[in-house]
Order: structure tokens, then sequence, then C-alpha cells
């Protein structure tokens, strides 16, 4: 022991060895990030649709049966320590129902109106990342080391998506846009804030949040001219057609993230 601790006094690097290395818990923001996150949030406006529309479950039946299935999912990917692919993104699908299910419960069943709504969910949002801040003196979602970190990384993301949910029905159908034009116009955000991170020098933590934030009612709007019938703006295709065609994508991504994983931990 008294040899390990002088090898250790004359190289401090090899003390370094025998320490628990910090991994972060979720994945690295690039454009197969996007793309599944976009599939994701699309999915969930259009599954949502289907469990309590279609299957005639309701909003509270379906809303109850989601929740318990995320608090499931969230309590596996909490379990991992680290960034594992299918878990996570999982997990997102998951939350991705239940935000939509959130806004819709408060609009459809107890009549809070959206604009109330949004302004409601904005703020629950900006409290989380004060408290996330406060706390940690950080939002940095390359750092989500510890549990209570993830805790707020999950926390936030649920209300992003009931967020996204509200601003995006509110622009689509009280503002009267159309599920198309609502679309394009978030569409347009989401490019300025990616002009405004690389040219601009907008935070890359802000940048980021914004977006994941302005993709909610970007895949909801699209979901929703995908499966709505066509008097009501849509295309006609359905939830159950809408639905399958993203989840294959995102199944496919998710194959596609964990091959690659382990393809490159295998050559390094």
């Amino acid at each position: 022991m008294a040899m390990l601790a002088q090898t250790a006094d004359l190289n401090p690097s090899f003390a370094r060895y025998d320490q628990p290395v910090a991994v972060n818990r979720v994945p690295e923001v690039m454009p197969s990030f996007w793309l599944i996150k976009l599939m994701a949030v699309t999915m969930g406006e259009t599954a949502a649709d289907y469990l309590a529309v279609n299957l005639g479950l309701g909003l509270t039946a379906t809303s109850l049966l989601m929740t318990a299935i995320l608090a499931g999912a969230l309590f596996l990917q909490f379990g991992q320590k680290r960034y594992v692919p299918w878990s996570y993104w999982l997990a997102v699908v998951l939350i991705s129902i239940v935000g939509t299910l959130v806004t819709d419960n408060l609009v459809d069943n107890l009549g809070v109106s959206l604009v109330t709504t949004t302004v409601f969910f904005t703020l629950a949002l900006a409290a989380t990342f004060a408290t996330w801040w406060a706390s940690e003196r950080t939002l940095s979602i390359h750092k989500v080391f510890t549990t209570r970190r993830e805790a707020f990384y999950w926390l936030a993301i649920l209300f992003t998506f009931a967020l996204g949910t509200a601003a995006g029905d509110l622009v689509a159908e009280q503002f009267g846009l159309g599920y198309l034009a609502t679309g394009i116009l978030f569409g347009m955000v989401i490019a300025s804030i990616t002009a405004g991170y690389y040219f601009l020098r907008l935070d890359g933590i802000l940048a980021f949040w914004i977006a994941y934030i302005f993709t909610r009612p970007l895949g909801a709007s699209f979901g929703d001219l995908l499966s709505q019938p066509a008097e009501y703006g849509g295309l006609g295709l359905g939830t159950i057609v809408t639905s399958a065609i993203f989840l294959a994508v995102i199944v496919a991504t998710v194959v596609w993230m964990t091959t690659s994983r382990s393809q490159g931990s295998r050559t390094a």
C-alpha cells in the first residue's frame, strides 16, 4: 500500500485510473439526435390521439396508463447511469406522449385555454431551469453526471413537450394558421436559432433548449397534417399509419445508434 501511494504521488495520473469516471447519461447532440427527436415528438402527438380517440380509452384512462408506463421507463433509464440509446429514446417517446396528454387534459377536460396553458408551461419550464441553475450552477447537457441533474433534465423535457403541444395547438387551431403553415413557421424559428448559433455566437445551451421546445410543435404540426382527415386540413393517413411510419424510423435510428456505439467500443 505504501508503494502504491508513493507511486501515485510521483505520478498523479496513475491515481486517476482507480477513480470512477463520470459518464454523461444523455446523448451527444448530432444530426441523428434531432432526427429521432423530431420523429419521437411527431409520434407522441399521433399516438396520444390514437389511444385516446381511436381506441376509445379517453383522455383520463390514457393519461393514467401512459404515465404508469413512463414511470417504469424512467426507473429503467435512471438505473442505467450512462447513455443507453434504447432506454433513453424509449423514455423520450413516452414522455412525448405524456406531455401531449397533460396539455390535452388541461384544455379538453378542465377547460383551461390554450393561451393560459402556454403561459403556465412557459413559467413552469423557466422555474425548472432556475432551480436547476441554482442547484447545479450549470444547465449543460454535456455534464448530466448525477441523478439530480438527470432529474432536472427529464423534468425540463416534460415541460418542453407540454409547452410545445400548447403553443402548437394555439397557433394552428386558435390562431387559425393550419397545420402546414404552423409547421413551416416553427421550422423557420428553428432555422433562425440554428443560424444564430453558427453565425452569431448564440450560447449553445440556450440554442439547444429553444430548439428543443420548438421541435415539439414542428413535429406535432406535421403529425397532425399527415394523420387528420382532409376536412380538418390534414392528409387523412390516420393515426395508425402515421404512428407506424415514425415508429419505424425511430426503431431503425436507435438500432443504428446502438450498432455504431458497439462497433466504436470494440474499435477503441
